[in-house]
């Protein structure tokens, strides 16, 4: 699959609802960075009137997850992956929209290379910050990913 913002778009229609009915939306994806936003809304809002974290982490994974995509896409391989570790810092209420970026694409390739040669799943760190309409960084995700060429 081409791994593009409309076709991400349709595939979490069909196969990830829950982040689809949220507002997840990806923006923009390259080999190197992937942007997703998320807008606070009535679905996926908290009792204290800003964004429930699940929903902010929800949006997160998804700007790291369509890196790996779009990495293993390019690679024409076979590749297992999977969150092993997750860690979130909330810093300011969420609310408006929530940009969340990714620009560990490198770090992926890496890893997938890595995977080829040793035949050893390899895990690669990173972090998606999200931020708010001012700019502001309102909380920051961490994940792990495991990847192995099979």
């Amino acid at each position: 699959m081409k791994i593009t913002p409309r076709r991400i778009t349709l595939y979490m229609l069909f196969k990830l609802p829950l982040g689809y009915l949220s507002g997840v939306r990806v923006t923009s994806i390259s080999e190197t960075a992937a942007e997703v936003k998320i807008k606070h809304k009535w679905m996926n809002q908290n009792p204290f009137k800003s964004m429930f974290w699940a929903a902010q982490g929800m949006a997160a994974e998804m700007a790291t997850a369509v890196l790996v995509m779009k990495a293993i896409a390019v690679s024409k391989e076979n590749v297992s992956m999977l969150v092993t570790h997750q860690e979130a810092t909330f810093f300011k209420k969420a609310t408006g929209t929530i940009v969340f970026s990714c620009a560990g694409g490198k770090e992926i390739s890496e890893a997938l290379k890595k995977s080829r040669e040793t035949k050893e799943g390899q895990v690669v760190v990173l972090s998606s910050e999200g931020k708010n309409e001012d700019g502001v960084v309102v909380s920051k995700f961490i994940f792990e990913w495991s990847l192995k060429v099979k």
